[in-house]
C-alpha cells in the first residue's frame, strides 16, 4: 500500500471534482506546515507523518496535472444527449428497422411465389 492517507488515494483523487481537489491540497498544505512547525519546535511525534503528507501533495499536484494536459479526467457528470444527437439516433434507428421490414417483405413474397 502507498504510503500517505487512506482517504487520499489515487482512485478517490480521480473521483473528486476540481474544486473538491483544490481543498484537499489546501488542507494538507495546512497540515504540511504544521508538521514542519511542530518539528522544528521539537514536539513532533511522528516524524513518517511529514513524509505521507508531502507524498498525499504530490498525488494531488499529479492528478492536477493529469487533467490540465487531458491524460485525466474529472468526475463523469450524467451527460445531456442533445437533441440533434436523440434525433439522429432516432432515424437510424428508423432507417434500419425499414430495411429489415423491406428484407423481410421480400423473403416472405419468395417464399409465396414458391
Amino acid at each position: 500500500m502507498a504510503v500517505g492517507t487512506k482517504d487520499l488515494a489515487s482512485e478517490q483523487l480521480r473521483g473528486l471534482d476540481d474544486g473538491r481537489l483544490a481543498d484537499e491540497l489546501k488542507k494538507a498544505k495546512e497540515e504540511l506546515f504544521n508538521l514542519r512547525f511542530q518539528s522544528a519546535t521539537g514536539q513532533l511525534d511522528n516524524h513518517g507523518r511529514l513524509r505521507a503528507v508531502k507524498k498525499d501533495i504530490a498525488r494531488i499536484y499529479t492528478e492536477m496535472r493529469e487533467r490540465e494536459l487531458g491524460i485525466g479526467s474529472p468526475p463523469a457528470a450524467p451527460k445531456a444527449v442533445p437533441a440533434e444527437a436523440s434525433d439522429k439516433k432516432a432515424e437510424k434507428a428508423a432507417k434500419k428497422a425499414e430495411k429489415k421490414s423491406a428484407k423481410t417483405a421480400v423473403a416472405a413474397d419468395e417464399e409465396a411465389q414458391a
